[in-house]
């Protein structure tokens, strides 16, 4: 199983150039420099393979110490667990061991639910960091935002804490507390939230009718049936009516597993590569492509970002962004540009391994750089300045107005959409960054119409 977290993966052949000139001598030298090079290899090797003993070595006295003279008796199982995980410590902050109960709840998540507060972390220069939080769930209502920093939980630092120790810690029994301290930019000091945990039904894909046509998909993270449920979705708007312009919202998406990322853009692709990964063996070096079978891949596609899109959701937004098939807009994303593989053990324990990176279709590393949107949207704090300025008067705005002949026609429409109309305006009036999308959808999907006419004229 190969994840992207929650959060929320070429061969290179040097060229041969070999003239008539120097092929005597390449032939005769190939050879010997092949039978150096092969013993300093296996020199090196040998070296390696010494060094390793040795520290084992070392490692077996330390545990026979402590076995033998700690102030208590020790016990082996959980010592030794101990120095796995300070194994993969050193090595990046989503390479970890999971212990059965962590790779029970890493089952759970992906498959759709767990009792949590409902955020995804990870560990940056030593630093627990929230990457997002997940859409309707307690951490969200409670303001957590991308980027911010956990400094201690119940009242225990973080420091050196591990991303799945975090995430062990901030789970729990439904209905129980946890107090977080927390470091935001900007902040003086740290600020507590008290956050009650629930149930987190992991609902993967969301949506509705924008207008007539323009449509809105969310996609909080990508589970194991993130593609289908987005197809699923699409396939019952479309039957209000022919889909003439989507926003797909990937904003605070941490991230998920890999093949689904894969199915989101093959939706919206008929051809080209995805998504590639390149490793240090040959095995995990693996190309994506899209496959000829979409209905989704012709109507303009608005695609919104932000800090806490990681991973799975930069996978869909970078092969977007390299086929132009659709805008990026919002902030630039979280910028985890590696993949996982999850690796059971027999104690039913588990092995998360960074084993590649992941390349866009435009051969682009986005690790620690993150998708930089075609059109940035600053999320405002507060829409109040817009919602107290005066409109502009206009004709239409006159009571008792003469009504123009296109106005009797839409009367009565615009009085069986006034209360969706409502609705929509009152959404967009408090998220600017969809407000922006819808106007870009807009334009895109008037574009498009005025180049088919053209066409068939």
């Amino acid at each position: 199983m190969l994840r992207l977290p929650t959060p929320r993966v070429f061969h290179l052949f040097p060229c041969r150039i070999i003239t008539s000139i120097l092929l005597g001598v390449v032939f005769f030298a190939v050879p010997a420099l092949a039978v150096t090079d092969a013993q300093n290899k296996e020199k090196i090797r040998q070296e390696e393979l010494t060094r390793t003993y040795k520290q084992l070595e070392v490692f077996s006295n330390v545990l026979s110490m402590l076995q033998e003279n700690y102030v208590e008796e020790v016990d082996t199982a959980d010592v030794l667990n101990g120095a796995i995980k300070g194994l993969l410590f050193n090595l990046d902050p989503h390479s970890s061991y999971l212990s059965p109960e962590e790779f029970k709840d890493l089952q759970e998540e992906t498959s759709g639910q767990f009792t949590g507060i409902g955020i995804e972390v990870t560990v940056q220069h030593d630093e627990l960091t929230v990457v997002s939080p997940i859409h309707g769930t307690p951490a969200e209502s409670a303001g957590l935002k991308a980027g911010d920093l956990i400094v201690s939980i119940d009242g225990e630092n973080t420091e050196n804490i591990g991303a799945y120790k975090a995430i062990e810690k901030l789970r729990g029994p439904e209905g129980s507390k946890v107090n977080l301290a927390v470091i935001r930019a900007g902040w003086a000091s740290p600020r507590n939230f008290k956050i009650t945990r629930a149930n987190i039904p992991l609902v993967s894909v969301e949506g509705e009718s924008l207008s007539p046509g323009l449509v809105y998909a969310r996609i909080t993270n990508f589970q194991s049936n993130t593609g289908a449920d987005l197809r699923h979705l699409l396939a019952d708007l479309s039957q209000k009516a022919p889909i003439q312009g989507l926003i797909l919202d990937l904003r605070n998406n941490p991230g998920g597993l890999l093949d689904q990322a894969v199915e989101v853009v093959d939706t919206f692709l008929n051809q080209g590569r995805i998504v590639y990964t390149r490793g240090r063996r040959a095995d995990q070096n693996t190309i994506y492509n899209a496959h000829n079978n979409s209905s989704h891949a012709e109507y303009p596609l608005v695609v919104l970002i932000n800090e806490g899109s990681a991973s799975a959701s930069e996978i869909v937004a970078g092969a977007i962004q390299a086929h132009k098939r659709g805008i990026i807009a919002g902030k630039k994303s979280f910028g985890k540009g590696s993949v996982q593989m999850v690796i059971p053990l027999p104690n039913g324990a588990g092995l998360r391994l960074t084993t590649a990176r992941y390349y866009t279709p435009d051969d682009r590393s986005i690790q620690a750089m993150g998708i930089i949107p075609d059109v940035e949207v600053v999320q405002r704090k507060s829409d109040e300045e817009n919602t107290m300025k005066r409109k502009a008067r206009k004709e239409i705005d006159l009571a008792n107005h003469l009504p123009g002949e296109a106005e009797k026609r839409n009367i009565r429409e615009k009085e069986q959409n006034t209360q969706e109309l409502k609705a929509l305006q009152k959404r967009l009036a408090n998220d600017n960054q969809l407000h922006a999308a819808y106007n870009i959808l807009k334009s895109l999907n008037l574009y498009t119409r005025q180049r088919s006419k053209k066409e068939k004229l």
